[in-house]
């Protein structure tokens, strides 16, 4: 049943559009004594409903008060006046329908069921937008740790920047999502964001996936294929998992981001590459370089602005409201209503190691929200793959502590190696320790890095 607001001064036409709408629809009315501007705060209205013959004053001059004060409300003009230009001049003013007097009952309902589903659309299209918005904007990302705070301001600045950037941090931790916001909140936000998963992607394929290739360039090439570096020209690529690139590979993308270009396989025209790229990992890239699994040219290239996106379990401050988010997010993509945890499913949420990060927490409060009957999520539906270890509030106090130190430290001290250049002795000044302090917290981190074997 939708609120119906009618501005018409004739009791004749206001009784037979009662007749038409109620008790379908709830109708007030307007009378010239009352502000109109008084009456549409004090209520929202699905639709009104105008006569554009008032005789004592000047229906357009209503109208284009009702479309300022209440603009996204379709307005349906009625009017014992059949004239083309008055139908013309009323559309453009901003009327949803025209309809003339007198009106068959049939009319008048269907004129406002078309209105109502007019709205209906036009509020589901807002709905989505808002939630696209919401989706990248740093402010609304669930940040309630300090590390995870410290992350999002980082990331606010890379952003306002074209520079390559390199995130690193565990399977599931939001490395696409948050590059993603990286790309939204840049100046390249209205040209394409691609997203290319390196290690879903056969060798054979990920070359043409990335460059393209010509009609005939091997077998099977039956047509010119535009790649997705071409594709996403003016906005930004993700290399996700770039770790898992073959070192053939790599060397190409060394030439994009030295020369900015690139051939398509089979070709040799050389293309301009106007994209950002960032690039994500979940492995140390220091290791991998040392190991001689990745280039240590391409590294210093992507690692121009690195950031570490910090574990769900360093970040447990911010398991409770994801959970919640989560919770809501399940019960809307499932059509059911449930509306909490019990304090025993919280403890078990908030208590367990989380391996998978944010990506496994989702994943078991979709779970959950199918399984459970009741209004509230119960811990028999919370199915974790391993034994929760119960702890003691100060046991979990201090060791969720011990987490936050420890990755505090590491990222302080792969900060000073970074300002130094990797020195150690320098970056042991920096950081006011002695160098035989600083190298026993190297081995104990596992820090590594390939320009230190040129110097042993």
């Amino acid at each position: 049943m939708s609120n119906i607001l009618v501005i018409e001064e004739s009791q004749k036409w206001l009784n037979h559009v009662e007749k038409a709408l109620v008790p379908s629809h709830d109708l007030d009315c307007w009378f010239d004594k009352q502000d109109i501007g008084t009456v549409l705060k004090q209520k929202e209205y699905a639709i009104i409903l105008l006569s554009l013959q008032l005789e004592k004053l000047d229906s357009f001059g209503m109208l284009k008060r009702v479309k300022l004060l209440s603009p996204h409300t379709p307005v349906v003009a009625t009017s014992e006046i059949d004239e083309p230009s008055l139908i013309v001049k009323a559309v453009k003013e901003g009327c949803f329908d025209f309809i003339t007097k007198p009106f068959l009952k049939e009319k008048i309902q269907l004129s406002i069921q078309r209105a109502l589903e007019n709205r209906h659309l036009k509020n589901e299209i807002d709905y989505l937008r808002r939630e696209q918005d919401v989706v990248y904007e740093f402010d609304r990302i669930i940040a309630h740790s300090f590390c995870m705070k410290q992350t999002i301001v980082t990331l606010k600045k890379f952003s306002a920047t074209d520079s390559t950037i390199l995130v690193t941090g565990e399977t599931g931790t939001g490395k696409s999502f948050l590059s993603g916001a990286i790309h939204f909140n840049s100046h390249r936000q209205n040209n394409p964001f691609i997203k290319i998963n390196c290690a879903n992607i056969p060798e054979s394929l990920l070359e043409s996936e990335l460059f393209g290739h010509e009609r005939g360039a091997f077998t099977g090439a039956n047509k010119t294929r535009i790649g997705r570096l071409e594709q996403g020209k003016g906005g930004s690529v993700l290399l996700d998992e770039i770790g898992e690139m073959s070192l053939g590979l790599q060397a190409r993308m060394l030439g994009v981001l030295e020369e900015k270009t690139f051939e398509r396989v089979g070709g040799n025209k050389t293309i301009h590459s106007d994209v950002r790229i960032i690039a994500a990992t979940n492995k140390s890239p220091e290791i991998e370089v040392a190991k001689g699994a990745f280039r240590e040219d391409l590294y210093y290239r992507l690692n121009i602005l690195r950031i570490h996106l910090p574990s769900l379990r360093e970040r447990k401050e911010c398991i409770k409201p994801l959970a919640y988010h989560f919770l809501d997010k399940a019960c809307r993509n499932l059509k059911k209503k449930i509306e909490d945890f019990s304090p025993e499913a919280l403890e078990v949420l908030q208590s367990y190691s989380w391996p998978g990060n944010i990506r496994q927490l989702a994943n078991t409060i979709e779970r959950a929200v199918i399984l459970e009957e009741s209004q509230r999520i119960r811990t028999d539906n919370i199915i974790l793959p391993e034994p929760i270890k119960r702890e003691s509030k100060e046991e979990a106090t201090t060791h969720a502590y011990a987490h936050s130190l420890a990755g505090q430290e590491r990222d302080v001290i792969l900060g000073a190696l970074e300002e130094s250049l990797w020195v150690q002795k320098k970056a042991a000044a920096l950081l006011g320790i002695s160098p035989r302090a600083l190298n026993y917290k190297v081995k104990k981190f596992g820090i590594t890095h390939p320009h230190w074997r040129k110097n042993t």
